[in-house]
């Protein structure tokens, strides 16, 4: 059953422009410009305090842009109120009427704006379709799980039909199997409505399953905008490459000699690279990708200090002469020892250099 207004939604791509906010002399958000197509998934993504949510109110309206200007489809909406804006917003908290069925949840507000009780009824219906909540459009919310609840907030969003979805950490307040569970729920959303949506997490994972497109934010400014591959792949600077991935990358001392990069942790080992080093003797960060490295047992020179075995993959934690730690991905076939000396071998190709004054790729 096709609902008018909710399968052919009005498809809107958002642009921020030169977009500042500042409280009183604290600025927060430095001068962002950002392109989001129709019908694209955008996560933005950062450690707290990065920024993310504060400019994701400010595409909903409930915070004031202090300078530039915010346009969603055709329309600059700067200066608009958010219920003209054509925006729906999915929380962290539910924020579902307790004494309300879920079907009289997700109508409330097309119910408040005077449609007609037919017309709420059928997109109702379809948005309970859609999240798989039909058999629960009576109950009340307290005899419902966190991740339906969640669905709930969802299709109250759905029934609105509106041009863009705004989530914030809707996912925060879900234990793990719910969060992977709501995950998948939603990608499957997006499939089935092709709306744009600007999705705010801290969780780099996240970003990674569900995103079209990556926003890297910190301190309130943009990192790096990409395909989750390619910053996965192509990293600008230290933080992105550090934030984007799981485990993280391990970051090595290097030094320039003789147009290779001698890493003291790996026992001296020499890196051959085709980019363009600074001069002999500068010191630059080397990022490895757990996944690149391989323990080789007939070497020395590391520490095992912890084996940590996840079923299927496993992940050795090294300690190096130097002090350093290395996360190593190995098969879970493998049998360690804490304290057993092993060595490493990788290919020089996958080895990423970066300016150890401002943590930007050197290529």
């Amino acid at each position: 059953m096709a609902i008018p207004n909710l399968k052919k939604l009005t498809m809107s791509g958002v642009k921020l422009r030169n977009t500042f906010k500042k409280y009183g002399e604290v600025q927060v958000i430095h001068g962002v410009d950002l392109d989001i197509e129709d019908g694209e998934f955008c996560v933005f993504v950062g450690p707290s305090g990065c920024g993310k949510s504060t400019l994701l109110r400010m595409i909903a309206g409930l915070e004031e842009t202090t300078a530039g200007d915010i346009q969603i489809g055709t329309r600059n909406v700067t200066q608009a109120d958010p219920a003209d804006r054509g925006v729906a917003m999915v929380f962290q908290t539910y924020a579902l009427y307790p004494h309300m069925t879920v079907a009289e949840n997700m109508g409330f507000g097309l119910k408040m704006t005077g449609h007609p009780k037919s017309e709420i009824q059928s997109k109702v219906a379809e948005a309970g379709r859609i999240l798989k909540l039909e058999d629960y459009l009576d109950r009340k919310p307290k005899a419902l799980s966190g991740g339906q609840r969640q669905r709930v907030a969802i299709g109250r969003a759905i029934v609105r039909g509106p041009e863009v979805f705004l989530f914030d950490e809707p996912l925060s307040n879900l234990d793990a199997e719910l969060r992977v569970d709501m995950r998948v729920e939603i990608a499957r959303l997006h499939k089935e409505i092709g709306a744009t949506m600007i999705y705010v997490t801290h969780d780099q994972v996240e970003a990674m399953t569900l995103a079209d497109k990556i926003v890297v934010l910190r301190a309130g400014h943009v990192e790096q905008v990409g395909a989750p591959m390619d910053l996965y792949h192509d990293p600008e600077n230290k933080f992105v490459a550090g934030f984007i991935g799981s485990p993280a990358m391990n970051f090595l001392d290097g030094i320039v000699r003789s147009n290779q990069i001698v890493v003291p942790a790996l026992n001296d080992h020499s890196i051959e690279t085709s980019i363009k080093l600074p001069a002999d003797g500068t010191k630059v960060t080397v990022g490895l990708r757990p996944k690149a490295l391989r323990l080789d047992m007939s070497k020395t020179g590391l520490k095992i200090d912890i084996h940590e075995r996840l079923g299927g993959v496993s992940y050795a934690y090294l300690n190096s002469p130097t002090g350093e730690r290395i996360i190593v991905e190995i098969d879970d076939d493998n049998e360690l020892s804490t304290g057993q000396d092993v060595g490493l071998e990788f290919y020089h190709g996958a080895a990423l250099f970066f300016d150890q004054t401002t943590d930007q790729r050197l290529r």
